[in-house]
């Protein structure tokens, strides 16, 4: 990335277009704009969860998240240039094997709630699907790597594994398990 923000108001986003890493200038809503904003808007709601009392191999882990995905984000800014390495995809998916090692399996749906830590979690996986469907959207209309596609992919699911630990870390006094969606149809039955 070419050059740092000494001056924030620059007042060159007046017209409606922003500045890409490479010196291009695009419109706001251009699908590479959408892109990076739904990857700033993931970065900025991990920072919220990181706020929170949390496990500290946890927090360890969406620090270094929060990193790639700034890179991931500067890679979005620089059309053809290559930031986020297959690396942060493995580590990914080692997280996710380590932590879902260790809940059990689900029989059932389940909701967005429980402790405040877990809840934002939940928010994290849904703006993570969101930042990945735009970045897909982006790959339709122009060539871009897979690792960031696939980072976010394995990142919803890692957020959504960590909203069920961190319901039973119980760091608040308030966890200890999943909050179970109430099928009607199951509830008919019996079951």
């Amino acid at each position: 990335m070419s050059n740092r923000l000494t001056q924030i108001a620059t007042r060159t986003g007046d017209d409606g277009t922003t500045g890409l890493g490479d010196g291009s200038r695009v419109p706001k809503s251009h699908l590479r704009v959408q892109a990076m904003g739904d990857v700033d808007e993931l970065n900025s709601a991990i920072g919220v969860v990181l706020a929170e009392p949390l496990p500290e191999d946890v927090r360890e882990l969406l620090v270094t998240v929060q990193h790639e995905l700034f890179n991931l984000g500067g890679e979005l800014s620089i059309p053809g240039y290559t930031l986020l390495k297959a690396q942060a995809v493995a580590a990914l998916d080692e997280a996710l094997a380590h932590y879902n090692a260790g809940l059990p399996r689900l029989k059932e749906f389940i909701l967005p709630a429980g402790t405040r830590s877990a809840a934002l979690a939940h928010v994290c996986r849904t703006v993570a699907r969101r930042a990945e469907r735009a970045v897909v959207a982006l790959g339709v209309q122009e060539p871009i790597n897979d690792a960031p596609r696939h980072y976010l992919n394995r990142l919803s699911d890692l957020m959504f594994v960590l909203a069920r630990v961190l319901n039973r870390a119980n760091l608040d006094g308030l966890g200890g398990d999943d909050v179970y969606w109430r099928s009607e149809r199951l509830a008919r039955e019996g079951a």
